[in-house]
């Protein structure tokens, strides 16, 4: 039984520092993002309102059975700001439903105003996106491709304020920031902006502004379509072909350009079988890509030892839900073997060091949500409740993430699975009759709802160990991993999506 301890023991202590790792990253980056605000960075823009200086570029818009968001994605897309004779668009559809037709219709309706716009339909699904996009590049006319999801609302200026940074001809793609336009929808609604924000503002522009690498987020930018060629074109073979090619182009020493101050409002999931199938696809394909890139990044010459480190820390982001699922998982032994072997009193006082993750995680992402939503003690108030509520839900996923992560890494494929889209943004709209909802529960419901009831049991313990009246040391974090187990499982039951 003691060498189950030790074993216990051991494996705890490698994740925790592997997540303590991860937080000192993530602080490295909050100090690039602050030093980048004091900066001015000024650079070579294409003068737009000169005609022999407007570049030629084409938009996709790569869709798959997009009843609900269809028609408003062709509406707003007709409404880009850009001289005509220089834009192109093309409807990159692999629908398989009625889609097909009424999206032929409107696309026919808005080409007959004079716009450039091509309604696509490939025979098979070969590649996915990544296969509808690489089919599209073949006939594209532009030297520049913007790239919009079907729940992407770009404003009609978006390409006056992105294609003008292609003057630089290192550059290889302008990635923009994420919006929400249902961002107080829901709890959930909050805290996958929550997250992503603090992706867009804080991840994106600590690294770009370092010269480390970043991702084209799939969406919501432009690429220059030499680079895409020269980084060996759209590859499926992982679930985000979008962090896949981006690598391959930073590798080939093409530049990234990232613009925070341009936001692209979009829909985020409203149901929480859309948000697994979602962060299903992110973490898998995140470990996908670090099993592909791994060496390519380590044995590349032409890049820095900080920026290799900070690169492969941003590969193995999905990762670090593994990390704390293990840490989660092990911390009832861990609070029984505290109690239990008075000799290992040090090591538990040096672990108790490891609660800086924590507040780092604290300190990085306020100065995110104080950049969104303004400072003050009430919003600092405000602030520590979302902090808290996040991190309980975001551990409530760590199985779920968890289980991708792992299939990722071992080389298990799986299915290109899209996020449904709803069209709904006030809670009183109903979206229960979507027919791109899954009706089946997901396989791991009944595990998270066996782990909420293993992490009440820690809570329990807390009073029953040891000979001093309890141990409450790990009590806030049993706690918020049963309220966030809870969460997902409950969730899940109520929708039945």
């Amino acid at each position: 039984m003691i060498y189950l301890h030790y074993l216990i023991i051991i494996i705890y202590t490698i994740a925790i520092v592997l997540i303590f790792m991860y937080a000192l990253a993530q602080l490295n980056l909050l100090y690039n993002y602050l030093s980048s605000k004091k900066r001015r960075q000024d650079c070579e823009t294409f003068n737009l309102n000169n005609p022999d200086e407007v570049p030629y570029v084409t938009v996709q818009l790569p869709v798959f059975n997009e009843m609900y968001v269809m028609e408003r994605l062709l509406d707003n897309i007709a409404l880009l700001d850009y001289p005509k004779d220089k834009l192109e668009i093309q409807v990159l559809d692999d629908s398989t439903d009625e889609t097909v037709d009424s999206t032929k219709a409107h696309v026919e309706k808005l080409a007959a105003t004079g716009l450039d716009i091509k309604h696509i339909i490939r025979t098979n699904r070969v590649g996915f996106k990544a296969g509808a996009l690489k089919e599209g590049l073949k006939i594209a006319k532009g030297e520049f491709i913007a790239i919009f999801d079907a729940d992407f609302l770009p404003k009609p200026n978006w390409l006056k304020r992105t294609v003008p940074y292609f003057k630089d001809e290192q550059i290889g793609v302008v990635q923009t920031r994420w919006g929400h336009i249902n961002r107080d929808y829901s709890l959930l609604t909050r805290i996958q902006a929550f997250a992503l924000d603090a992706h867009f503002t804080l991840e994106q522009v600590g690294r770009n502004s370092k010269g480390h690498f970043i991702n084209f987020n799939g969406t919501a930018g432009v690429w220059r379509k030499e680079c895409i060629l020269d980084a060996g074109n759209w590859e499926g073979d992982t679930l985000t072909e979008d962090l896949d090619l981006s690598y391959r182009a930073q590798l080939r020493n093409w530049k990234f350009k990232y613009l925070e101050d341009v936001e692209t409002p979009a829909e985020l999931p409203i149901v929480i079988s859309a948000a697994r199938s979602q962060q299903f696809r992110w973490n898998k394909g995140g470990a996908e890509n670090f099993r592909k890139m791994l060496w390519r990044v380590i044995k590349s010459e032409n890049i820095s030892a900080k920026t290799k480190v900070h690169g492969l820390l941003h590969l193995l982001n999905s990762t670090m839900f593994l990390n704390i699922f293990i840490v989660a998982v092990l911390s009832i032994p861990m609070l029984y073997i505290k109690n239990e072997y008075g000799h290992l009193r040090d090591y538990f006082y040096v672990m108790s060091f490891f609660i800086m993750s924590t507040i780092i995680f604290f300190v990085c992402y306020w100065f995110m949500y104080r950049n969104i939503y303004g400072s003050g003690f009430k919003k600092f108030f405000g602030y520590i409740g979302m902090f808290f509520t996040f991190f309980s839900i975001a551990m409530g996923f760590s199985l779920h993430n968890s289980i991708a992560v792992i299939e990722g890494h071992i080389g298990k494929k799986s299915e290109f699975v899209r996020t449904p889209k709803f069209n709904i943004k006030k809670f009183k709209d109903n979206w229960k009759n979507n027919k791109y909802l899954k009706k089946s529960l997901s396989k791991n419901v009944v595990l998270e709802g066996i782990l909420m009831l293993y992490f009440a049991f820690g809570l329990y313990s807390a009073f029953i160990v040891g000979d001093q009246g309890g141990d409450f040391g790990l009590f806030p974090f049993h706690l918020m991993l049963c309220i966030g187990f809870g969460y997902v499982f409950f969730k899940s039951i109520g929708s039945r999506a």
